[in-house]
């Protein structure tokens, strides 16, 4: 019996080690690592469709987002923590470093817009289903974050592009800490 409780000790002291190993494996990636050398905070949101109403649905996956928030005026600008990392070109850094003039127009909200005016989308459920949608995480100040995602899966804040368009810098000037840097 009391082999049986000895070796039970070993089988449970071996899984709490493991645990403690797969605890090490979970360390910051170097995004991660990345995003909060630079004064950003990662985020891990989710995908969620509804959120206009009180009926959230949450869609299947996360995403992590870096966002950075300015000292001087509060405003934030989130962007996906692969897009921000990359020293490869992406549609969503090259869509803020030479950001096209807004066009206008569109009806409803001008940062959807602009987002599809630059080949990209926000829109959860299609452009005329008023439900909403974006990514979520609950407890912060932009619960629902409206992403402009581009083809290449590159992402950034649409009103941070929008904005970024009439040269108004939200959070902090991406340009400052995008590995990618067109101008090397």
């Amino acid at each position: 019996m009391a082999a049986g409780a000895a070796a039970l000790a070993l089988l449970f002291a071996a899984g709490g080690n493991a645990a403690a190993q797969d605890n090490t494996a979970a360390a910051q990636s170097p995004a991660e690592s990345y995003c909060l050398q630079k004064g950003g905070k990662v985020e891990v949101r989710r995908p969620v469709y509804g959120s206009n109403g009180s009926n959230l649905l949450f869609l299947t996956g996360s995403r992590q987002f870096c966002q950075f928030r300015s000292k001087k005026d509060g405003s934030r600008i989130h962007i996906l923590l692969e897009t921000l990392y990359s020293t490869q070109p992406s549609l969503a850094a090259l869509a803020y470093y030479n950001p096209p003039p807004y066009g206008g127009g569109g009806g409803g909200n001008p940062a959807s817009y602009y987002c599809t005016q630059l080949g990209g989308t926000d829109v959860f459920g299609g452009p005329n289903d008023p439900a909403g949608g974006g990514w979520y995480l609950k407890g912060t100040i932009d619960e629902t974050l409206e992403a402009c995602i581009f083809p290449d899966m590159s992402s950034i804040d649409s009103w941070g592009l929008t904005y970024k368009s009439a040269g108004i810098i939200r959070g902090i000037d991406l340009t400052t800490v995008m590995r990618f840097n067109p101008n090397k």
